[in-house]
């Protein structure tokens, strides 16, 4: 999508007509190099937003950004370190074979076998997501899919699926991490039946919202239900809302004001 295609996507889905329009929108790079820095920056602030968000769970969660230069490696926040505490220094570069290629801290196992399969059967992917937070995990004990009750969850209608296993297990070995990814599909994401909830995306930023949206949006189908019971948006409706709200640039652009307060708040992060 070019520029000019970006912005009237934007401003056709949230802004009313406006003169002299001054609209953030995704970089282009000029080299592999400045895309990749640009893309560990974003890696490490959307790991501090999922810990001061409370997605932390012990050394769960995993976050990960295919390389622009090497599309068979990726990025990932190291093995038992703090979400709050990651910086872009931290990161951890790891082919699809399992090879440490930069960094010494230890990677997540289960987190390799997931991202390494995701980013392997979907090369039109960036990034990834999964944290252990409380209501995703919760709601995915359930076994079924979120239900379009309201405008945000309306973002993933038919476009999530449901994958069921043993009961949730540690995912570590390479053949569960396929299955995932197959379940997946070309959907943006899934919810792994007593474990929780994965998301991808075309940017980091795309992924983390549609991760964050989504454990808001079952924490609410949790409440919704719990107090009666929950009258759904239309399937018309709900795909009307979907196209407006959930393509990947709007994804990209509900993360900006996250990512503008952890940036300001917590530089540190760029070290």
């Amino acid at each position: 999508m070019d520029d000019a295609s970006t912005a009237g996507a934007v401003r056709s889905a949230f802004i009313p007509q406006q003169e002299e329009l001054e609209l953030n929108l995704p970089r282009v790079f000029a080299s592999p190099e400045e895309e990749r820095e640009h893309r560990k920056q974003r890696l490490a602030g959307a790991c501090r937003v999922f810990g001061r968000l409370g997605f932390s769970e012990g050394v769960a969660g995993h976050i990960t950004v295919r390389d622009p230069e090497y599309p068979d490696m990726f990025w990932v926040n190291p093995f038992g370190m703090s979400f709050r505490h990651v910086r872009v220094s931290d990161l951890i570069l790891v082919d699809h074979e399992g090879q440490v290629r930069h960094g010494r801290r230890p990677v997540n196992r289960a987190g390799f076998v997931i991202h390494s399969a995701l980013h392997a059967a979907r090369p039109d992917i960036v990034a990834a997501c999964h944290a252990h937070a409380v209501h995703g995990k919760a709601f995915s004990s359930l076994g079924r899919l979120l239900d379009p009750i309201t405008q945000d969850a309306c973002a993933v209608y038919e476009q999530h699926t449901l994958h069921r296993d043993d009961a949730g297990a540690v995912v570590i070995e390479e053949e569960s991490g396929r299955q995932l990814a197959a379940s997946l599909g070309s959907h943006k994401a899934v919810i792994y039946q007593n474990h929780g909830v994965f998301t991808v995306g075309e940017s980091v930023e795309e992924a983390a919202w549609w991760f964050i949206s989504m454990e808001r949006s079952a924490q609410a189908q949790l409440l919704a239900e719990a107090a009666g019971t929950p009258r759904p948006i239309s399937p018309e409706g709900a795909r009307y809302t979907r196209d407006q709200t959930g393509f990947p640039l709007a994804g990209w652009f509900s993360f900006q004001p996250l990512w503008d307060e952890i940036s300001r708040t917590e530089p540190d992060l760029f070290e």
